[in-house]
């Protein structure tokens, strides 16, 4: 009988209070965490926590901390913060192992844990297997600690103090007076943070989306709905319209006339700029599959090389870490800087990109009119399980016969999301007709041989 799967691709993830989001799990889990890493440095391990504004951190990161104190660990816990936050804080302040409590952009009913080692990246697969096998084995031992060996749990008031600080100084402290910036913080891990970050930079802050209550991180604001941002930068005449999703990891952005930027579009005036000052390591930009084929062409055209992965931060930041490459991410909005970050961080992704502004002296309009997109048609449809999609033949006839129909001019991407109950099915194709008839043909093959 195999080990039993906990890690999906970002972590562990589900609703909140059902197996495996429950404080039985974490408390294992802590425990778990606090004997694969007992010998993994000098003294005493110390493991760092972060939360988003869920209600349903407080249950998790109250049964972590018992676990993981219950073996002998210390615990640094640093409240609500952003994802990138606590990567950062877990390296500079020599911790162990940094744990972010966090769905990330999903419903506030949704929890996960997400956790990174003491160099600031997520855990490797083989890491996470490891920790799979200790848990349910059966053959951890639990109560070797007495209670002179119990560890401690310790409030750190300063956190964010310490991120806001370095996140300034990726950008040098550049003062940005002269901008107007709108900011959507999704009522979660951010909402304090980020507007503390732009206005000790001197910006003219609106902000929004800074009102958390448990319940309301990402409703209708956020990353996910660009939209608002758009409108209040038309009605406050802005510079720039920034979005952050539920743990700050991810950002997306609107001009001045408040219309949505692609992420491509950032990728690609970002790679643009780090090549023109020679820091673009072997003029390479990684991303994910789903970036669109515009993006390829515009880099071909300036003698970048695009290296794709799979879909997830994780798998673009392993193939950077594995080619030494400086700067990558997904159309999503997850933007690497791996200069100044070991994970995507929406919040020093958008200095760079204030600090891009500033120094060229352009709005954002015009640093992202640097490459044309191919025609893009995607369909989320909700599904109840995963099966893998090879055992369909049918739907693996189709595929080809759309890779034929698209003449290397367009392609097809059928694949399940990996934190969400949902398959996604994108064609895209220089012809606009024919994408648009090959979503139809895929999306209605795939529901046939689903049964959705």
């Amino acid at each position: 009988m195999g080990i039993e799967k906990l890690f999906g691709t970002d972590g562990i993830r589900g609703r909140a209070n059902i197996y495996p989001i429950v404080p039985e799990v974490a408390l294992r889990l802590g425990k778990t965490i606090a004997h694969v890493f007992a010998q993994s440095g000098p003294g005493r391990p110390r493991v760092l926590i972060g939360k988003d504004t869920r209600l349903s951190g407080y249950m998790l990161e109250t049964a972590l901390t018992s676990g993981l104190v219950s073996m002998g660990v210390d615990v640094l816990l640093v409240g609500p913060i952003p994802t990138p936050a606590v990567a950062h804080l877990t390296r500079s302040m020599n911790a162990t192992v940094g744990i972010m409590l966090t769905a990330s952009h999903n419903p506030f009913d949704d929890n996960g844990i997400k956790i990174f080692d003491r160099e600031g990246y997520k855990l490797s697969e083989a890491v996470e297997r490891q920790i799979e096998e200790v848990m349910f084995n059966g053959q951890m031992v639990t109560d070797h600690i007495r209670s002179s060996g119990l560890g401690r749990a310790f409030r750190i008031e300063d956190a964010r103090g310490r991120y806001i600080e370095y996140a300034k100084s990726t950008i040098s402290n550049l003062v940005l007076e002269d901008l107007k910036i709108v900011l959507d913080c999704a009522n979660g891990a951010a909402y304090q943070i980020g507007p503390w970050i732009f206005r000790e930079l001197g910006a003219n802050v609106i902000k929004t989306g800074v009102e958390p209550d448990g319940y309301n991180i990402n409703a209708q604001c956020g990353a996910l709905f660009p939209e608002n941002i758009g409108q209040l930068v038309r009605e406050h005449q802005a510079d720039i319209g920034i979005a952050f999703d539920g743990d700050a990891d991810r950002v997306v952005f609107c001009d001045h006339r408040g219309c949505p930027v692609d992420g491509d579009r950032i990728l690609a005036m970002c790679a643009l700029d780090l090549k023109a000052q020679g820091r673009l390591v072997k003029d390479t930009l990684v991303v994910s599959t789903l970036s669109n084929l515009g993006l390829y062409s515009s880099m071909r055209e300036h003698g970048i090389q695009v290296v794709a992965t799979s879909v997830g931060d994780r798998w673009v930041i392993e193939k950077m870490r594995e080619g030494g490459f400086t700067f990558g991410g997904e159309k999503s909005g997850h933007l690497v800087f791996m200069d100044y970050a070991t994970a995507g961080d929406g919040i020093i992704a958008a200095l760079q990109v204030l600090k891009l502004m500033r120094r060229r002296s352009q709005p954002l309009a015009e640093l992202a009119d640097c490459m044309e997109e191919f025609p893009a048609f995607l369909r989320d449809l909700v599904v109840q399980e995963k099966p893998p999609l090879e055992g369909f033949p049918r739907l693996e006839a189709r595929l080809r016969e759309c890779e034929v129909a698209l003449r290397g001019e367009g392609r097809v991407l059928v694949r399940y999301s990996g934190t969400e109950p949902k398959l996604r099915v994108l064609v895209e194709a220089r012809d606009e007709e024919l994408g648009a008839y090959w979503l139809q043909v895929m999306v209605e093959t795939v529901q046939e041989e689903l049964g959705l």
